[in-house]
Formats: structure tokens, sequence, C-alpha cells
């Protein structure tokens, strides 16, 4: 079967590639574009690892397949910080220690960047629910709530 050719914006620059109708974006990303901070985790959507966004909506980059992002916006976790500024979820993860492994660590940043960009004064609950498609295994998620509560604040203008 013949490659389909796809063009697309990736981190805000223009991309293109060469694609097998099977391939999924995640695989997209890692191999091909060498973008490798999403993670495959699972290969099911279940975990979370490698949620990136499409078109403003936060999507497993492994359900979707390569070819489907013809067209499209995609942001990954690679575009969150600001050259050496971190982005104050990235910074607060740190700040927390609410990370260990770091395994799920950019979908959740790219998971919870996509909330306070619709919210930036969420509830502990609307937090959770949120980031309920993301799974650590290492650090529970106490420090991670905290975390995304702080830079929320951080983005209101607020001292926490």
């Amino acid at each position: 079967m013949a490659k389909i050719h796809v063009t697309t914006t990736i981190n805000g620059d223009p991309a293109e590639f060469l694609c097998e109708p099977h391939e999924t974006l995640l695989d997209i990303l890692r191999d091909e574009l060498q973008l490798t901070g999403s993670k495959e985790g699972c290969a099911s959507g279940d975990c979370g690892a490698c949620s990136v966004m499409l078109d403003g909506r936060l999507v497993c980059s492994c359900l979707v397949l390569g070819a489907e992002v013809q067209g499209s916006e995609v942001e990954t976790v690679e575009n969150i910080a600001q050259g050496d500024k971190l982005h104050p979820v990235q910074q607060r993860i740190l700040e927390h220690g609410a990370l260990q492994c770091g395994y799920c660590t950019p979908g959740i940043v790219v998971a919870a960047k996509a909330l306070l960009d619709r919210n930036n004064d969420p509830s502990e609950t609307e937090i959770r629910y949120w980031l309920a498609g993301n799974l650590c295994r290492c650090t529970g998620y106490d420090k991670i709530i905290g975390a995304v509560m702080d830079a929320a604040a951080d983005m209101r203008g607020e001292a926490s």
C-alpha cells in the first residue's frame, strides 16, 4: 500500500511527512519527527502518556492515525516551555516533586496546561477529573494536583 503524504502544523511550524495508513500520530511524532516527549504507555488510550493537543482538543496520540492530522494543528509537550522559561505547570511539578520516573509527566503537563488554558481557577475536583485519563504509577496524585493548583494561582497572578 502506498504511503500517505500529510501536511500539517506541529508546535506552530509547518510539517510534512509520509506515513503508512496504519501508523499512529504517536509513531510519527517519535519515529519520523524525533519529538520523543510523548510516550507510549499502553497503545490503547488508557494511560495518557502520549497526550497532545490536536486542533485545540486533548487527545491520546496513540489513538489518532498519522494520516488524520492532514491540515490540523498539533501541539506536543516540546512546545509547552518557551525557550528556557518553563510553563507554570512544569515549574510547579518540579517544585512539588510531583514526578519520579517521569514517564507520565509529558502527558500530565499537556493535559494540565489544556485545563488551565480553559479554566485558570479550577477546583481540586475539576483538576482530578481533567487528569483522570493520565495514569501515574510512581508518585500518587496529591503532589501532581497540588502542583496544578499552584500553577493555576501563578497564572492568575496570585501568590500560592
